[in-house]
């Protein structure tokens, strides 16, 4: 089985439902406490194994190209003025020389046309997809559940989790081949979006992470425009799903959709909690503000 070595993030997007403060700064680099949340997702895809990224941007996005660069004027400040630890701690974080791609999606066609953009970087080996704008709080990190997920089966793997049925109407869930599926591992048969709850097929909703094998590409290539007028990536899958096997994985997690204004706030909070540094603070903070509302 083929490991999985290269993941694609696509960053090309406007980030519309958090303006005005993406008319300023790219969304995935909006701060989540003492870092952008696109690097929490970077963290997360390198604790999978990922060793190659690729990320598909857009116009006024060079923000997150500099970001996972050496910064050496920054770095000689530092070491004069003795900040050693924190120069470690950046350096650290930088990805390894030629482990990064960025290809630009020139016209906003859709999350399916941004990742067949990627097509050459990723050629004929399977590869993860991480939607920047979701982050999802685990032990073990999402993509490396998953991971584990396609080492066992292999095929296709979606991430999902469980919503109340009263919600699925907000988001896309899958649909098992057969019915009352239960376990982590649930073979699939399809995929549908916003359904009405009398409708719904399951109570799993699709969380913005993927395991995909390269004939995904192949499909991105001709596939027509669907809602929206925009090439999507689910239309693609819906497609691959008629040759290959698909598995919907219930990963040990959280996320936070800091693609809308409440979900970033929530992200905010939760990692404040958990910070090494500032979670009794952050703490004792939150308890205050609610006593004074």
């Amino acid at each position: 089985m083929t490991k999985i070595r290269k993941a694609v993030l696509p960053v090309a997007g406007l980030g519309t439902r958090v303006l005005p403060a993406t008319k300023a700064i790219p969304k995935e680099m909006m701060p989540v406490v003492d870092r952008p949340a696109l690097q929490y997702v970077v963290e997360e895809a390198r604790e999978a194994g990922i060793e190659h990224f690729v990320f598909v941007t857009g116009r006024n996005k060079g923000a997150i190209e500099d970001y996972f660069d050496r910064a050496y004027e920054l770095e000689s400040t530092l070491r004069d003025k003795n900040k050693i630890e924190i120069l470690e701690k950046l350096t650290a974080e930088l990805p390894a020389a030629g482990s990064t791609s960025f290809v630009r999606q020139q016209s906003p066609l859709g999350l399916g046309h941004a990742i067949w953009c990627a097509r050459d970087v990723i050629g004929r080996e399977p590869f993860a997809i991480l939607l920047p704008d979701v982050l999802v709080k685990a032990k073990k990190s999402c993509l490396a559940q998953m991971v584990d997920a396609y080492n066992e089966v292999g095929g296709n793997i979606i991430a999902v989790d469980e919503v109340p049925m009263e919600r699925v109407s907000s988001y896309g869930v899958i649909a098992p081949k057969v019915a009352g599926a239960t376990g982590d591992l649930v073979e699939m048969k399809g995929m549908v979006e916003k359904p009405p709850q009398s409708e719904a097929p399951s109570n799993l909703k699709i969380t913005g992470r993927y395991i995909l094998q390269p004939e995904i590409m192949d499909l991105l290539s001709d596939q027509a425009a669907g809602a929206g007028g925009e090439i999507q990536l689910t239309d693609a899958m819906a497609r691959l799903m008629g040759e290959q096997s698909f598995h919907a994985f219930k990963y040990k997690g959280k996320d936070y959709d800091c693609g809308s204004k409440y979900g970033y706030f929530e992200a905010v909070v939760a990692y404040a909690m958990d910070h090494p540094e500032i979670s009794g603070e952050a703490r004792e903070l939150i308890k205050k503000v609610s006593s004074d509302a």
